[in-house]
């Protein structure tokens, strides 16, 4: 009786592990974290979009070197090689722009 009481507590803790960071990562392949950041591209066309750590990021627009996004309903402008702009309890930081998406490094504010 011991040893299902244990078997069930452990697979109640893992559970619930795997249900908060899904929560906290967001459901999309397009979000990839680690411990203290996350690797998200979204596509480069209208209406594209993905969730991460609980925020919603859009597609705007997009040139060579700069990204329009709408972050929490907030539009923000990212420069390649500029430092991360905090947003909606985020930092996020623009690391490249290809024909089909943009990659960006975002993280919890401090």
């Amino acid at each position: 009786m011991l040893i299902s009481r244990t078997r069930s507590r452990a697979a109640a803790a893992l559970a619930s592990a795997a249900l908060g960071l899904a929560l906290l990562t967001g459901c999309s392949e397009d979000v990839n974290c680690g411990l203290d950041q996350c690797t998200v591209n979204i596509a480069r066309e209208t209406n594209a979009s993905v969730s991460v750590l609980g925020v919603e990021a859009k597609f705007v627009s997009a040139d060579e070197n700069t990204v329009t996004l709408d972050i929490a309903g907030e539009q923000i402008q990212l420069t390649k090689g500029q430092q991360a702009v905090e947003v909606a309890g985020l930092q996020v930081q623009l690391e490249s722009v290809t024909s089909d998406q943009v990659q960006l490094e975002v993280s919890k504010a401090a």
